[in-house]
């Protein structure tokens, strides 16, 4: 579906990390992220909110599913917070600093 989209917003590297759905199948919410990082955030978001009815569309005719479900979008920021926790261990793990320096 990703090159169906004519949104030049949409054609980087953006990855759906989950998706949690309503037993029902009316309601969805999905976490996205990109290699842009939160950067690109808003854009992102944004397109994603503008392709909602044809992604829809397309998802129920694809899976067959009964209805349409309703996309709502997310950041996933986990990534960008375990890049932090990971900075955070190595300045742990750095060996003390010359006091002369």
């Amino acid at each position: 579906m990703r090159r169906e989209i004519k949104d030049p917003q949409l054609s980087g590297m953006i990855s759906i990390t989950t998706v949690e759905t309503a037993p029902d199948l009316k309601y969805s919410k999905v976490f996205v992220s990109s290699l842009g990082g939160v950067a690109e955030k808003e854009e992102i978001l944004g397109a994603l909110h503008r392709a909602a009815g044809f992604l829809r569309a397309e998802l129920t005719r694809k899976l067959d599913l009964p209805v349409a479900p309703e996309l709502d979008f997310h950041w996933d920021e986990s990534i960008e917070r375990g890049a932090h926790i990971l900075e955070l261990l190595d300045k742990i793990n750095e060996p003390p600093g010359n006091p002369a320096e």
